[in-house]
Formats: structure tokens, C-alpha cells, sequence
């Protein structure tokens, strides 16, 4: 895809007119879209949200888990020494925790993902934004996002995340 969308990139630049495509006159940036999830006030807030919206339950999860690890070893470790019962019974409980470990696990992990989306495409609208009113504020013909290489004086990430954060309640 990203091979397909840069063909198309460079067929477009290079069927331009020639008196139009030289550098002076053609004006292209670059916003490096990882750098915005990571730098952008928006998007460090929505982390440190996310985080604590998640953080009890991963406590929660941990504990479960260290649960199952105890009753693990304590199989392991008494196993000789018990009755086949009572083996039994703790095998049977050590694989009903572990399951419902592993559910808990699965669902944290997609509940998690979808907030995390949820988050992005927020700041990924909130970009776009900024990224247009830059477009035209500073007359640029072509902003790309996410292509495998590019000059750094084409990249204007620093640019948005300003915008972003002069943007309310973008800090």
C-alpha cells in the first residue's frame, strides 16, 4: 500500500510542468504521524488517561496471575506428598484459574485496544485538522504522512505539534 501510494506520489510530481516543479515553487511537507502519537500534548494525555483508566484492573490482573503461579508451584511442590484427591481438586482448580486468567487477560488487552483506536483517532482528527489550516496558512501543495523515507527539511512535524498544542484543550 505504501509502495503503491508513493508510485503514485512520484507519477503525480513528475507530470507536473516543469516551471512548476521546481523547488522554489513546489512546496511539500511531511508529518511523521508516530512522532505525533508520541510528542503531541494530546496524545501524552490521552496515554496518562488511558493508563489510569486500565491500571486497577491491570493490578488486578497481575494478582490473578500470581495467584495461579502460587498454586502452581504448590501443586508442583506437594504433589508427591498429597492424595490423589486432593491433587486432583487442585489441578482442577489450578485450570479453572489459569482460564479465567487468560479471558481476563484477553479482554484487558481488548479493551485496551479498542480505547487506545478510540484515542488515535481522536488526535489523528484533531491532526488533520491542524495539518490543513497549516496547508493553507503556509501555502503548501502536497502534505504527506507515513512514507518510508523523507528529507527532513520536508518534515513539519515539529509545526504541528505546535498547532496541536496552541489548539483548546490540546495540552
Amino acid at each position: 500500500m505504501k509502495k503503491t501510494v508513493a508510485g503514485l506520489l512520484l507519477a503525480l510530481i513528475a507530470s507536473l510542468p516543469a516551471s512548476y516543479a521546481s523547488a522554489d515553487q513546489l512546496k511539500i511537507g511531511y508529518v511523521n504521524t508516530q512522532r505525533l502519537f508520541r510528542d503531541a500534548p494530546a496524545a501524552v494525555k490521552a496515554a496518562k488517561k488511558i493508563e489510569q483508566e486500565f491500571s486497577q484492573r491491570d493490578k488486578d490482573l497481575q494478582r490473578l496471575a500470581k495467584q495461579v503461579q502460587g498454586l502452581q508451584e504448590s501443586l508442583e511442590k506437594g504433589a508427591l506428598t498429597m492424595s490423589e484427591a486432593e491433587r486432583r481438586a487442585k489441578e482442577k482448580d489450578l485450570g479453572e484459574l489459569s482460564r479465567e486468567f487468560q479471558r481476563k487477560q484477553r479482554e484487558f488487552r481488548e479493551d485496551l485496544n479498542l480505547r487506545q483506536n478510540e484515542e488515535n483517532a481522536a488526535i489523528i482528527e484533531k491532526a488533520n485538522k491542524a495539518i490543513k489550516q497549516l496547508a493553507d496558512s503556509e501555502k503548501y501543495d502536497l502534505i504527506v504522512q507515513d512514507v518510508v523515507w523523507v528529507s527532513p527539511r520536508l518534515d513539519i512535524t515539529d509545526k504541528v505539534i505546535k498547532a496541536l498544542s496552541d489548539q483548546p484543550g490540546g495540552k
